[in-house]
């Protein structure tokens, strides 16, 4: 397979490019131009679209850099690591994020959820998930670098805190505790 050379993005990168274009130009029509009852239904379904693929990439990341520390730097496996951990990143959970947060806050704006403590305690958390998502790329960077100092032991310990922190989530949002 040969690499692209110049810094134009190619064919495939221009099409998936229109088509995402195509996409939120409908999203914001639907916003600006449908019967609000659908569209908060539509923009909920989005949200939950989003968040459950921001999740898969925040629940798999930690798992990719457990087998890459016990990957020999410069080796095979190291560099097809390091290639997973980019596109997780770039082509998942960097787009995830962005419309989980876009279609949150718009849901939280359109009823007025902003008054609820459970909503304050929910963003909280989700300032939290977005955190570990900024510390998990720093990290894939620096395994792209070659310079992860950490454990296999670490990672498998820090896998656990989106899970916690979607459970908070999911309970806030289900329950409604306060």
């Amino acid at each position: 397979m040969e690499k692209q050379t110049d810094a134009r993005p190619g064919r495939s990168a221009q099409l998936r490019a229109g088509v995402a274009l195509v996409f939120f130009a409908g999203i914001g029509a639907l916003l600006l131009l449908g019967d609000p009852a659908r569209v908060y239904l539509w923009v909920k379904a989005l949200h939950v679209i989003a968040v459950i693929s921001w999740m898969a990439g925040m629940l798999y990341l930690p798992r990719l850099f457990i087998y890459h520390t016990d990957a020999p730097v410069g080796s095979v496996q190291s560099e097809t690591f390091k290639v997973m951990e980019q596109r997780l990143l770039k082509v998942i959970m960097g787009p995830a994020m962005a419309l989980s947060w876009i279609f949150g806050l718009y849901l939280a704006w359109t009823v007025h959820h902003f008054e609820g403590g459970w909503l304050h305690a929910k963003l909280l958390a989700v300032v939290g998930l977005s955190a570990a998502h900024g510390f998990f790329a720093r990290s894939a960077q620096a395994f792209a670098r070659d310079e992860n100092r950490r454990t296999a032991r670490f990672w498998r310990l820090i896998n656990e805190v989106p899970t916690v922190l979607m459970i908070l989530i999911v309970i806030l949002v289900i329950v409604q505790p306060f």
